[in-house]
Order: structure tokens, then sequence, then C-alpha cells
């Protein structure tokens, strides 16, 4: 069992105070240091709290925190960041106080992310065409591609060159349309090159790719989310000033269910669901025009009444489509499956 206050032990905690996350998430880590570091797990969790996180935040030795110093760390389990609805007193009252600042040139007008439960459902593809929706509409659109593992956006809109550095910072690369890029795969050597970093590192490059690129006038910016709920779309969530969010889905029953975790994370950080697009919901005969479920009926209307989401969108199974995205060539796209979404969004 966890060791009881008072804490005798005192500790050296060197909080950063600009990155604010690491109180939340880490309470329980440093309340109850005697009993998780005394684990077999619990030491795997000491080596990679010290040899990653360590030096990233400057906990220079982990240890119990004292009852008089508690204020400063705790933060209720069911934070919702939203200070207004809560009566804790807690070090982040603050509720803007978790956003990282935009690079000082920067102009981003509108921030939607693109999420999803699950991998393999087209998040990137969503991102994409609602990007090109948005430029064919006369806006200036960006996308900040967060899945640093696994990049695909650049590939996509056939972009070769690498970002360069300029005399204000990160500069992001542009598609023949016009929209400004940044992804993980315009710095590396070779877009082959697996990146194999641990979650606090991949926070930090999002939160990197926020603040210290320079945005150039961009009315829409949609962030590429890797699936699941971890550390990436929370990171997002708490340091970008996200408006709304785009879940995207597929007919399977069981993507449905794992698609529901990320609508009830959204739900809980308090952020507006934009819309909910169901890929891969049918394909075109050709020949006759008939309409089959290859996947399964389609759930989108029934998941979207179930949360209260005002805007759906059913993408089919298209070779076309596939085949743009493959060469490069997504912003020639022909298709009106996302009109609605992307005119909701106006």
């Amino acid at each position: 069992a966890p060791v009881s206050p008072p804490y005798p032990r005192s500790t050296k905690v060197h909080e950063n105070p600009s990155y604010r996350p690491s109180k939340q998430i880490f309470t329980y880590i440093f309340y109850h240091a005697e009993s998780v570091i005394t684990s077999p797990l619990g030491k795997n969790v000491y080596t990679s709290l010290t040899l990653d996180m360590g030096p990233l935040w400057g906990i220079m030795e982990l240890g119990a925190i004292p009852s008089n110093k508690k204020g400063d760390f705790d933060m209720s389990e069911n934070c919702t960041h939203d200070c207004s609805t809560c009566g804790e007193n807690c070090a982040s009252r603050d509720p803007m106080s978790m956003l990282e600042k935009p690079h000082e040139m920067s102009s981003v007008k509108k921030v939607i992310a693109v999420i999803s439960g699950k991998g393999g459902v087209g998040k990137s593809l969503v991102t994409s065409l609602m990007a090109v929706n948005m430029q064919r509409k006369g806006h200036q659109t960006a996308i900040l591609d967060a899945d640093i593992t696994g990049p695909s956006i650049p590939k996509m809109f056939g972009i070769r060159d690498k970002a360069a550095a300029g005399a204000f910072g990160l500069l992001p690369c542009r598609s023949s349309s016009g929209i400004e890029v940044m992804s993980v795969n315009l710095l590396l050597e070779n877009e082959t090159d697996p990146v194999i970093w641990r979650g606090p590192v991949l926070s930090g490059i999002i939160q990197q790719f926020w603040s210290e690129v320079y945005w150039k006038d961009v009315d829409y910016m949609f962030v590429d989310l890797p699936p699941g709920t971890g550390d990436v779309p929370l990171t997002v969530f708490q340091s970008l000033p996200v408006n709304g969010i785009i879940v995207v889905t597929s007919p399977q029953d069981l993507v449905s269910m794992v698609v529901e975790k990320a609508v009830k994370m959204a739900t809980q950080m308090n952020i507006p669901i934009v819309g909910l697009v169901e890929n891969m919901s049918y394909f075109e005969c050709p020949d006759c025009g008939a309409k089959h479920s290859i996947f399964g009926e389609s759930r989108v209307e029934e998941t979207a009444k179930k949360y209260s989401i005002p805007n759906t969108a059913r993408l089919p199974i298209n070779p076309k489509l596939a085949g743009a995205c493959d060469e490069g060539f997504i912003e020639l796209y022909d298709g009106n499956w996302l009109d609605s979404l992307t005119d909701a969004l106006e």
C-alpha cells in the first residue's frame, strides 16, 4: 500500500514552470514514490523517469513530496482543465496555463484536430481532404502532422523538399496549392527512417511544431493525430488552442466501439466535436452505381445521435482516391463527400 502522510523524506524536485502537465501526470508517482519504486514495475518506471524525463523536466531526484508542499503539485484526478467549474486550490488555476504560445510571428485563426480511437481508419486521408477543401474555398490552410511515428501527410501531398530554418524560425513546406505542412518526415534524412522515441519526446516535438514553426496567416490548421487517446492527443488538446475535433471511424462494430473512447476523451477535455466521418463506408459499383456495404452497415448516424455530433459524412472505398494518395496527388481529387462538413466549419 502507498505510504501515508506526512511524508518524512525530503526531495529535490526542480520543476520547469513552463511545462505544467508534468504536475498532473506524475502526481501519483511523486506521492507514492516509496511504494512504487520498490516494486519490480516501479523500478522500470523510475529508470524511465530519470533517464528520459529527468533531463527534460528538471526532475533531479524522485521522492515523496512533503505534505506541506502537496498543494503545489496536486490536481484533481477528474480535472477537466476548466477552472471556472472547479473549486480546487491547485497550481493550475489558470485555464490557459497549459497552452503553449505560438511562434511570435505566427497567425493561426482556427485549429481542428482529427482523431480516432484506432489506427488504419483514415485520419490522414480526412485531414488531407479537409485541408484541400478549405484551400479550394479560398482559405489559407495548414496541416500539423502530429503522427510522429507514422507520418504520411508529406507523401500524400507529393512534398519531397525538407523543412528549412529561416531567420524567424522553422519554416513549413508548401504543397502545390499553397497548403503549409510540417511533419517529422520533412526533417528526416530519409523518409523511411524510423522515429523511435518515447512519449515525452514525442510530446515535446508537437509543442515545437506549434511554438517554433512560423505559420503565416493560417485560417484553418488541421492536426493529424496518431490513433488512440495517449500522450500525443493529450498534448495537442492541452497545448494547442483546439477549436473543434473531427472523429474518424469505419463501419466495423469493433472500430466503432474503440472510436467511442476518442469521443468520450474529447467530451472530457471540453472540446466540441464538429463532425464524425465514416471512412470505407461503402463501395459504389462503377458499372451500375449500386452501393455495397463491404465492411458492414453504416453506424455513423447512430453514433452521431448518441453523442449529439452535429455533422456526419461518409467516404467510399474508392481506388482512384487511394491512388491519388499513393502518387502524391491528393489535391487533385474529385468528390463532394466532405462538402457539408467543410461548410459547417466556416
